[in-house]
């Protein structure tokens, strides 16, 4: 949402289209979710090939003669590549890795020389858990190879920032898939899916918000100048307003978030998006805003976690 409302300042668009463009983007984190497991597949099946091409040569090795198939038995990465609903994601989406073949091939070569591979094919018996150790291993090594990571990049520019967000997002979730419920006909746990009423729940906060800071945002610009003192609101940082119109938003338009919180978030926001003395600044202007907004009635919260008026100006 934020990379949307800088974008939109950048490009000057209105709110409609900013939502809109807002919904497309965040539909491809699914896209680029699905392009990270399903190279987990791609590698499984050229692992094959791999093996079936060492025993086909001329003068092949006695380990190339006799291999060691327990990678391709591996149950976690088998029922990974029958599920029907990835089968699917990865059709509409994953084409992208039929043109990376000699990428794929070469992952493999390098991940069955790690250590975790040797010692998985050293065992003679596996269970489930330690076929899936050994693929979410599998994903963690792919993830950080820099020939991944540029392909996403060359696929969609804006997944330079979500690459990391999403790949721990699915390292998650494939340590969370139980034996028992993961088969074929699992439903594919994405990043947003629509079928989930969280899911939905979250999206409609995300348009409120955008909606909400994007046609306020002269407003709460004359409301940071009112509060700047000595300095030129030219000279502020476009991240640091960005963060304090869409924290005036939260503040007035989502009675369920306490302003503590609110608070809190956009200041963990700045740490990771503005310059490190952000931090003191937003947290001063949002203290003094939030004093300002409830005297005016603008801001009406109910729970636990409010400011207080005693709560102290750090400007």
């Amino acid at each position: 949402m934020l990379q949307e409302i800088y974008a939109s300042q950048m490009e000057d668009k209105d709110a409609i289209q900013a939502c809109r463009d807002f919904e497309y983007h965040v539909g491809r984190l699914n896209e680029l979710g699905v392009l990270q497991v399903s190279l987990m597949t791609k590698v499984y099946e050229i692992a094959e090939v791999v093996i079936e091409e060492g025993r086909r040569k001329f003068r092949p090795t006695d380990a190339e003669k006799t291999p060691n198939r327990k990678f391709l038995g591996n149950e976690f990465l088998r029922r990974m590549a029958d599920n029907y609903e990835l089968k699917q994601l990865t059709e509409k989406w994953g084409g992208c890795w039929e043109t990376h073949s000699d990428m794929v091939r070469e992952a493999f070569l390098e991940f069955r020389k790690t250590d975790v591979y040797c010692r998985y094919l050293s065992h003679p018996d596996t269970d489930f858990s330690q076929d899936k150790e050994l693929a979410i291993m599998l994903f963690r090594f792919l993830m950080n190879r820099e020939a991944v990571v540029t392909a996403m990049g060359e696929r969609s520019l804006l997944w330079e920032d979500d690459f990391e967000q999403i790949a721990q997002y699915n390292f998650m979730m494939l340590k969370t898939l139980d034996e028992r419920a993961f088969d074929e006909a699992m439903p594919w746990p994405v990043m947003y899916d629509k079928r989930l009423e969280k899911d939905e729940a979250d999206m409609d906060f995300a348009r409120l918000l955008l909606r909400e800071t994007m046609l306020h945002r002269s407003e709460g610009d004359e409301m940071i100048k009112a509060r700047l003192q000595g300095w030129e609101f030219e000279r502020v940082a476009l991240m640091d307003v960005l963060l304090i119109n869409m924290a005036i938003a939260e503040f007035t338009c989502c009675p369920s978030i306490p302003e503590k919180v609110t608070v809190d978030e956009y200041i963990e926001l700045s740490k990771e998006f503005s310059s490190e003395r952000s931090k003191l600044f937003i947290n001063g202007i949002l203290d003094k805003l939030v004093l300002e907004l409830r005297s005016q009635g603008r801001i009406k919260k109910s729970g636990r976690g409010l400011l207080n008026e005693s709560s102290e100006e750090v400007l």
